[in-house]
C-alpha cells in the first residue's frame, strides 16, 4: 500500500512538472511596427568618427585630463549636429554635464535620453588600429569609446537633428542628458538630476546604457536577446585590515598578517551570498526561459523545485548568470611588506562588492563580517552606494522602449534583465521609475570583450542602426 502512494506521489509529482513547462510557452512580444526609416548611413558615420578623434579620457586624478580634448569635442557639436542647436536649448553644467532641451507640443512629463561621452584610458602599444584615429577598416569603426558610449551619444543627437530637419515634434520635451566622467563616477549626471529636481521636472522615461542585442547569453535560446535593464546592482569597495608586531621574516608567528587575510578571503569565497530569484531575474527567467529548449524550460518553469540547480551552476562557474542571481565578492587587490624578508606591520586587501537589489550596503558588509569571523581583521567600506531601485515593466514607458527595440532589430526577443554594471542612470532612481538601461546596438560575444579592452570597434552597419532606434522611440515621446 505504502509502495502503490509513494509510485502515486512520484505520477503526480512528475504531472506538475511537465504540464507546467508544456504550458510554459513564449509570450506576445511588444507590438512593433515595420515602418521603414531612411539614414545616411555615411554621414552617422562620419559623425561617430568626429567624435573618437577627441581624447576625452577621465581620470580619478583630474589633473591627469586633457581639457582641450573635452572642449573640442562640445564644440564639434554645432558642426555634426546643426538643427539640434538650432530647435534645443543648450547648457552645461558644472562638471562636464551637457543638457538639451526639445520642446514638444504639449506640457507633460518628458523623457530624458543620456550617454557619456569621456571614455577610458587606453594602452596604444597593444591596439592594431591607433585608438583614436577613427579608423575605417574591415568593415568596422576602430577607436576607444565607439561602443562606450560616443554611438549612443551620436545616434541620440543625429536621429534629432534628422528628426529637426524633416520638421518633426515630439509630444512632449525630450532632454538630452550627457555625462564627460561617467567612467570616473563623476558628478556630471548628478548634477543633472540636481537641476531637475530644482525645477520640478519628473521624468516620465529615462533612457541610459546598459543592455543591448546579444545571441547565446541565456541557456538553450538560439535567437537574438534584447536585453533592457530595469535595475542595476549597487557596489561597495572593502577593505579589510590587520594589524602586527611586524619583524624579520627569518622568525614568523604561526599566523602573519597575510596569512590572516588569506584566511578570511578563503572563508569568504567559499561561502557565496545567497541566490535571490526574484525581481529583474525572475522576469527574464519568465521571459527568456520560455524560448529555451525543453530541459532548461522545464527547469525555469518550476524554479520552485530546480532553484538549487541554478543556485549551484553559480556557485562552481561563476559567470554572468551567478552575477544576475546573487551579490558577488571579487578580491582585487592586497598589499603587504614593501621588503620581501619583512612581515609587514599591517596588511590589507580590497574586494570589489556588486550588491544584489535584495542586499544592502550594511547588510553586506554585517554578512562579510560575520563569514570572516575574525576580531583581529578589520572590514571597512571605502567607497559605496545602494542598488536601484527596479523600474516597471507593466507600463508605457517599458512598451516605448521595448517596441522601439523590437522595430530596429525584428527577431529579437525583448527581455528585462539585471545590470550587473553601474551606470549614470542610478541618479535618476530618485525622479522616475521608469529608468531603462539599453545600448542601442547588437554586439558579438568579440565585440563586447573589447569594452574597456584593446581594439574596441563597431560594425559599420550598428552605427545608423543605433540611430534608427532613436528615430523610432522619439517619435513615442
Amino acid at each position: 500500500m505504502i509502495g502503490y502512494l509513494i509510485a502515486g506521489i512520484i505520477v503526480l509529482f512528475l504531472a506538475v512538472i511537465l504540464i507546467r513547462t508544456a504550458a510554459f510557452k513564449p509570450k506576445p512580444q511588444p507590438a512593433a511596427s515595420d515602418e521603414p526609416v531612411k539614414i545616411d548611413h555615411d554621414a552617422a558615420v562620419s559623425a561617430l568618427a568626429a567624435l573618437i578623434r577627441c581624447k576625452t579620457i577621465s581620470y580619478p586624478d583630474h589633473a591627469l585630463e586633457d581639457n582641450a580634448e573635452f572642449d573640442k569635442l562640445i564644440g564639434l557639436l554645432p558642426t555634426l549636429y546643426p538643427h539640434v542647436f538650432k530647435a534645443c536649448t543648450f547648457q552645461q553644467l558644472p562638471d562636464r554635464a551637457l543638457l538639451f532641451r526639445w520642446p514638444g507640443k504639449a506640457a507633460g512629463d518628458p523623457a530624458v535620453l543620456m550617454a557619456h561621452y569621456d571614455v577610458v584610458p587606453v594602452n596604444e602599444e597593444n591596439w592594431e588600429k591607433p585608438p583614436f584615429d577613427a579608423v575605417i577598416a574591415d568593415g568596422c569603426l576602430w577607436g576607444r569609446g565607439t561602443l562606450d558610449t560616443k554611438v549612443t551619444f551620436n545616434g541620440i543627437l543625429f536621429a534629432a537633428n534628422q528628426l529637426i530637419d524633416q520638421g518633426f515634434t515630439p509630444e512632449h520635451d525630450i532632454y538630452f542628458a550627457f555625462s564627460g566622467g561617467e567612467e570616473v563616477n563623476g558628478k556630471g549626471a548628478p548634477n543633472i538630476v540636481h537641476y531637475f529636481e530644482t525645477h520640478g521636472i519628473h521624468p516620465a522615461m529615462v533612457v541610459d546604457e546598459g543592455g543591448a542585442v546579444v545571441e547565446n547569453v541565456f541557456p538553450g535560446v538560439k535567437v537574438p536577446c534584447g536585453l533592457i535593464g530595469i535595475a542595476e546592482k549597487g557596489a561597495i569597495n572593502v577593505r579589510y585590515r590587520t594589524l602586527s608586531a611586524g619583524g624579520h621574516a627569518s622568525a614568523p608567528k604561526p599566523h602573519t598578517p597575510v596569512g590572516v587575510l588569506s584566511r578570511v578571503c578563503t572563508r569568504i569565497e567559499s561561502h557565496p551570498f545567497p541566490v535571490h530569484i526574484d525581481g529583474p531575474a525572475a522576469q527574464m527567467f519568465d521571459t527568456l526561459g520560455r524560448h529555451s529548449t525543453f530541459l532548461y524550460r522545464m527547469i525555469f518553469a518550476n524554479l520552485w523545485c530546480f532553484g538549487w540547480v541554478l543556485d549551484l551552476l553559480g556557485k562552481t562557474a561563476g559567470g554572468e548568470m551567478n552575477a544576475l542571481l546573487r551579490t558577488t565578492v571579487a578580491f582585487t587587490q592586497m598589499q603587504g611588506s614593501k621588503a620581501r624578508n619583512v612581515i609587514p606591520p599591517e596588511a590589507s586587501m580590497v574586494s570589489n562588492v556588486r550588491l544584489n537589489p535584495a542586499d544592502s550596503v550594511e547588510s553586506a558588509l554585517n554578512r562579510l563580517r560575520r563569514i570572516a569571523d575574525d576580531s583581529h581583521v578589520e572590514i571597512t567600506a571605502l567607497e559605496s552606494f545602494e542598488p536601484s531601485p527596479i523600474s516597471e515593466t507593466n507600463c508605457p514607458a517599458w512598451e516605448k522602449v521595448a517596441s522601439s527595440v523590437a522595430e530596429t532589430w525584428p527577431g529579437c526577443v525583448v527581455s528585462p534583465y539585471l545590470m550587473v554594471q553601474c551606470s549614470d542612470s542610478r541618479h535618476y532612481g530618485k525622479l522616475s521609475n521608469h529608468v531603462y538601461r539599453f545600448s542601442a546596438m547588437d554586439l558579438t560575444a568579440e565585440e563586447r570583450g573589447t569594452l574597456h579592452g584593446n581594439n574596441e570597434r563597431i560594425r559599420l552597419e550598428a552605427v545608423p542602426r543605433a540611430v534608427e532606434f532613436f528615430i523610432r522611440l522619439m517619435k513615442k515621446c
